[in-house]
């Protein structure tokens, strides 16, 4: 019988708005935040390997900036890899996000991971003055942006979507000698055949 050795499990979730299950009547946002932290407590304590947190700009969801509440259950966790499920890349910069990830990866002691998509929800192109009709260029220039800066501290680069870097520091660096970074994809073959060919899992 084949072992599991490498197997993880983990769990990808939504901080969504709820109802409250005796009074059927909404429960208030910083209580849910505070029960979705619960919730991650409880999954380090049980033994599951990550926790993933999705991305929405959305009035049905509290997790507008899951890197903020990554840094949250760091602080009440111990060993649970904390990662987001999905990193909205295309609507966000790489330089900003490589250096919050940083960070987070910093205050949790080397847990930090990202998956990157493009989104299956596109509230944040027009929220953050994005044009859609960029969608996969957008996903493609700045993926290949962040793969740099997580090696290069010192980027030359320049592209269609943001300012040319020529050498600035990216900082701080992360605890972790690589960022895990992972490419979640929906459905679209040839996003599973460019994550590969990147090397990307």
């Amino acid at each position: 019988m084949g072992g599991c050795a490498d197997t993880e499990i983990g769990i990808d979730n939504f901080v969504s708005k709820t109802l409250d299950p005796v009074t059927r009547k909404p429960v208030a946002d910083h209580v849910r935040m505070k029960q979705f932290l619960d919730e991650v407590v409880t999954a380090d304590r049980s033994g599951v390997d990550t926790f993933g947190i999705g991305e929405h700009h959305h009035s049905n969801f509290l997790d507008s900036s899951p890197v903020v509440i990554l840094a949250a259950a760091a602080d009440k966790t111990e060993r649970i890899r904390l990662r987001t499920a999905v990193t909205v890349l295309s609507a966000d910069d790489p330089v900003r996000l490589l250096e919050q990830f940083s960070t987070l990866d910093l205050v949790s002691g080397g847990r930090a991971e990202m998956v990157l998509g493009r989104g299956s929800f596109t509230e944040a192109f027009p929220l953050f003055g994005i044009n859609l009709g960029n969608y996969d260029a957008l996903f493609e220039e700045k993926l290949g942006l962040i793969l740099q800066l997580r090696q290069d501290p010192h980027p030359h680069w320049s592209g269609r979507f943001r300012p040319a870097l020529t050498g600035q520091g990216v900082y701080p660096r992360p605890v972790q000698e690589q960022l895990p970074m992972w490419i979640g994809v929906g459905g679209t073959p040839s996003f599973f055949v460019r994550a590969g060919l990147l090397g990307c899992p």
